[in-house]
């Protein structure tokens, strides 16, 4: 069958290819003065090894699981599939697709089965089409930000794959009988390339898979999901996009930051950190956005930053701009750090912030009621032209 035969030919291709592993810090450096929410270091969001991931995507290391727990029997008086889950060989993981191809080849089947079995015997219908992609955005981690919409597609997916950055919270919203295929990206460690998320969805809803792609804030700002809806629509399938509240929206919210603000900011501008070729360099775009009237939103900045700060000075921005880093905003965990746009770069490495952590810079950010200066130094600044 094509389908299956497209699973074989990724699998050869994902096997020959080296993946790097990533580990989150287990040890973050004490949260800044400046914080909120800050009960618990844990971070709430997807990991490619946490535990929570490998307790949801189980179906797929069943192997691995009872391997590990034939071994164990022996030694211990108990073994629990809810247990914590084995540190596996980084060679595991480098092959984690083609570990899950058995279980993938399987789950086309069991849909293929489900579509006919739902087909009326007198219905002269034929063959079901494809089935449909919902593009979902999850927001900036809160599960109480989803829309209605968003978790309607949620709890009625057959198959859901899952950015690193939806939280575990959005994630047991998930149906009991839908299955999950991580497919998070990190900085040094892709568990999946563009190319092969495109041929999963492809795949699955050509099977007739009522198919969900997850994704952290809004899927169109910033989460690829232009290239995706591209890529499926050019083979026929059809894409619905579910917009989320991105983080920019969320965060600026929850810290009462007006992105735009009469007399303040006439417009507010979204910027990547990341260079398209890596590296610390972050943008060619740094003359034209330091502008006072403007807020900057910096997403993925946190490696970029320093160059980009003194960039936006070099054109004229003032280095007393007021601006925030707030790291897993939204989430019970988010810390957060208030500074000059001068001093920026080196708060945030003074507290060890980490991925995923925003940036907003522009006299908006005086507004916010969590702003360390006094009123009269904030009034001077919101007001100056």
């Amino acid at each position: 069958m094509a389908l299956v035969n497209r699973l074989q030919s990724l699998s050869s291709s994902f096997s020959s290819t080296h993946f790097r592993s990533h580990r989150t810090p287990s040890n973050l450096q004490p949260i800044c003065s400046l914080h909120y929410n800050s009960s618990s270091s844990s971070s709430p969001f997807t990991e490619k090894h946490s535990v929570q991931r490998y307790q949801r995507d189980q179906w797929v290391y069943n192997h691995q699981l009872q391997l590990h727990d034939d071994q164990t029997t022996s030694s211990s008086s108990s073994s629990s599939c809810c247990s914590v889950i084995p540190d596996f060989d980084s060679s595991a993981r480098e092959n984690d697709i083609a570990l899950q191809l058995p279980e993938l080849k399987k789950l086309l089947l069991v849909l293929k089965e489900k579509r006919k079995s739902e087909r009326g015997s007198g219905s002269g219908r034929g063959d079901f089409g494809p089935g449909n992609v919902f593009l979902v955005g999850t927001g900036p981690g809160d599960p109480d930000l989803l829309t209605l919409k968003a978790v309607k597609a949620i709890q009625n997916a057959d198959l859901l794959l899952y950015d690193r950055l939806v939280s575990n919270d959005v994630l047991d919203l998930v149906g009991a009988n839908a299955k999950l295929l991580y497919v998070g990206k990190t900085a040094g460690y892709h568990s999946r390339t563009q190319e092969e998320i495109h041929e999963l969805l492809l795949s699955f809803a050509e099977a007739g898979a009522n198919v969900v792609r997850l994704k952290g804030g809004d899927p169109l700002v910033f989460g690829r999901g232009g290239e995706e809806m591209d890529f499926l629509q050019q083979q026929g399938i059809q894409v619905k996009v579910i917009p989320g509240i991105t983080a920019a929206s969320g965060i600026a919210a929850e810290l009462g930051i007006p992105l735009t603000h009469r007399g303040v900011a006439t417009s507010v501008r979204f910027l990547t950190g990341h260079s398209r070729k890596g590296g610390t360099d972050p943008l060619f775009v740094a003359e034209n956005a330091a502008d006072p009237d403007t807020t900057l939103v910096v997403y993925m900045g946190l490696s970029t930053l320093p160059s980009l700060a003194v960039k936006l000075m070099q054109h004229g921005l003032p280095s007393t701009t007021p601006a925030v880093a707030v790291e897993r905003g939204t989430t019970p965990q988010q810390r957060m750090v208030f500074a000059e746009l001068k001093d920026l770069a080196d708060e945030i490495s003074s507290v060890a912030l980490v991925s995923p952590t925003l940036i907003i810079i522009g006299r908006v950010v005086a507004l916010s009621s969590y702003w360390p200066h006094s009123v009269e130094e904030t009034s001077s600044l919101v007001e100056a032209k």
